[in-house]
């Protein structure tokens, strides 16, 4: 579990077990797009806010399992720049919904979960725990859904009536919204940082072979040691003793991905 994370999963549920639905302040908290210009603190506050046990439940099973590698691998700034910045596109987007209530982490948690398809594409992922889907069919499928569902929307916006398409209570097009802030903010992230480089730190190391593992011990050397908190500084050393005994084969991908965190780009 990586920090923020898991301050995003103790924020989401606190306010989830602390805010009750039917109160002042949760209505004080929610996006009302309309409402945006007086209530300017509501496009962050929604993400904390939850409609159901379903809903929270969704949300953060995806940030638990998502999450840590991506915090790990972008780093913490970065990770939480990634997913404001979904969830911040996903409330642009509801302004389509002008008075409509909003709540939910969902653009946020969407966002991440393009993003990490986008590193990461041809990783397994098990629905229901069951299922095995590669990453990119599974965000192809949600981002199909996403748009077939915004377009009864965009029909009753654009006025073509003639266009019939069943409508559901799942805010699409602010799911929408987070995959487009998702996608925005990685090619960002890339262009700013170098693609190469990019792609280089987050292409997973069985794919590397021998070179990889030379050149990322290299690297994890010069990891600034007195620089780590103390926790981190400690984990640091038991991962670097357990290299020194065991070579790069014996590190977990969890320990790979903590020395990743950390480690200078070239």
């Amino acid at each position: 579990m990586t920090p923020w994370v898991l301050r995003l999963l103790f924020a989401n549920f606190a306010a989830y077990l602390l805010i009750p639905r039917t109160s002042a302040l949760f209505a004080n908290l929610l996006l009302i797009p309309a409402d945006v210009l007086s209530r300017p603190w509501t496009p962050v506050t929604y993400m904390f806010l939850h409609g159901d046990f379903w809903h929270i439940l969704f949300n953060m099973i995806v940030l638990f399992f998502f999450g840590p590698r991506l915090e790990a691998t972008l780093g913490s700034r970065k990770f939480l720049g990634l997913y404001f910045a979904s969830g911040l596109t996903a409330a642009l987007f509801s302004g389509l919904t002008p008075h409509a209530l909003v709540v939910g982490a969902s653009g946020a948690i969407y966002g991440l979960m393009i993003a990490y398809a986008g590193i990461w594409p041809t990783d397994r992922i098990y629905i229901w725990g069951v299922l095995p889907v590669q990453a990119r069919w599974m965000m192809i499928f949600l981002a199909a859904w996403a748009i077939i569902g915004t377009l009864p929307l965009i029909a009753s916006v654009f006025g073509f009536e003639g266009l019939h398409v069943p409508t559901d209570n799942i805010a699409h097009h602010a799911h929408l919204g987070g995959f487009v802030g998702g996608w925005l903010f990685m090619r960002w992230q890339e262009k700013n940082t170098g693609a190469a480089k990019f792609r280089k730190q987050a292409e997973p190391a069985e794919k590397k072979g021998w070179l990889y593992d030379r050149e990322a011990v290299q690297r994890w050397a010069r990891i600034d040691r007195e620089s780590l908190h103390p926790v981190n500084r400690e984990t640091y050393d038991e991962i670097m003793h357990k290299l020194s005994t065991g070579g790069t084969g014996a590190l977990s991908d969890r320990e790979r991905a903590f020395l990743e965190r950390f480690a200078p780009l070239d």
